[in-house]
């Protein structure tokens, strides 16, 4: 799934869609990528000299890569994930411009409106980031 395609399952846009490609394995996890070009905003001031991408980011694009496991659920009008909960995030190595992040994610409980699934950040198969995230899809309240 490229980044249309992706954009009809979640509400992101730019700057802050964060993931160029999603699949949905035969298992029912995700596999998602993005390539660091170097330009994005998060780099600017992190760090001027040495730009790393923002532990905060790689989080986002872990939930980001999971939108495919979802995608009957969010296509359902006026829903939003939002993010409720991180655990056991650990930061292993820097991701720098050029880099082609890989995101692996997969789904260890699910009670909707509430998931909770494992993922792992990784370049040229060396795990950058991992860690378990929970998030609810709720109706998107106008006016909030």
């Amino acid at each position: 799934m490229d980044k249309e395609e992706i954009k009809k399952i979640l509400p992101h846009r730019e700057p802050m869609l964060l993931v160029d490609e999603v699949y949905l394995n035969e298992d029912g996890s995700s596999r998602g990528f993005y390539k660091v070009k170097g330009d994005e905003y998060f780099l600017q001031g992190h760090f001027p000299d040495n730009p790393i991408v923002p532990g905060v980011i790689q989080c986002e694009m872990m939930a980001q890569s999971a939108c495919i496991i979802f995608k009957d659920v969010m296509k359902e009008k006026g829903v939003i994930p939002v993010y409720t909960g991180l655990d056991k995030v650990r930061f292993r190595s820097m991701i720098k411009p050029g880099d082609l992040i890989q995101i692996d994610t997969k789904v260890l409980r699910k009670c909707h409106p509430m998931y909770k699934l494992h993922g792992e950040v990784s370049v040229d198969k060396k795990v950058c980031m991992s860690g378990e995230f929970s998030f609810a899809i709720v109706k998107n309240q106008e006016g909030e």
